[in-house]
């Protein structure tokens, strides 16, 4: 598991992994967590995707939510790596689809996390103060700058990533709203990036 994840991680994080993926390959035929195809490679299209986020979080950080965890990407994957190198991260999971929420309780409860499942809307929330705000594949640059406006403490940071559209996307949010951006390239898709934002208010 720590060799197709890139990561060297412990037993016992490896068991969480495991659990995990034996838990989304049970209930996926039943709410379509992730597509079919890409069950078979688990680890890179999804785990390792998801794991690469965890290493832009800030040491000082206590809180992270992901918004739209529907199957747990990337905010499972995060509370199984913080669970031993950072025990004091809070992890948040919201996911207004009541059975992809369940699935995220289950995994939840079967891996022992720190982390809470929130069924609602993002919009209907009070703010999170989030100190990082994770959302993947989720909606276009505007909305998720809304999210984040609502959700992220004062200088917390927000981690989106993106595929090959982003530029486009970065340029359409100019005309609504000001942020200090950093790209990091992905380590899983040659075409996608990670963006790295903070200090986002409206124009």
């Amino acid at each position: 598991m720590s060799g197709d994840l890139g990561l060297n991680v412990s037993r016992e994080t490896s068991e969480r992994l495991a659990t995990y993926a034996a838990l989304l390959v049970k209930w996926n035929p039943a709410i379509n967590l992730v597509s079919k195809s890409s069950l078979a490679d688990l680890q890179t299209r999804h785990f390792a995707d998801s794991a690469q986020l965890f290493e832009l979080c800030p040491p000082t950080a206590h809180h992270w939510a992901d918004l739209g965890s529907g199957g747990g990407f990337p905010g499972l994957v995060i509370a199984i790596l913080a669970a031993e190198s950072m025990p004091d991260l809070t992890v948040t999971l919201v996911e207004s689809d009541g059975r992809k929420a369940a699935f995220l309780s289950a995994v939840v409860r079967e891996t022992g996390l720190h982390a809470k499942v929130i069924a609602d809307r993002i919009e209907s929330l009070p703010p999170l103060a989030a100190d990082v705000l994770s959302a993947r594949a989720l909606a276009a640059l505007p909305q998720l700058l809304a999210f984040a406006e609502q959700h992220l403490a004062p200088g917390g940071h927000a981690l989106f990533p993106k595929g090959a559209t982003h530029r486009s996307e970065v340029v359409e949010s100019l005309a609504d709203w000001r942020f200090d951006l950093r790209e990091h390239p992905s380590k899983t898709d040659p075409h996608a990036v990670i963006l790295e934002i903070e200090g986002v208010s409206r124009v």
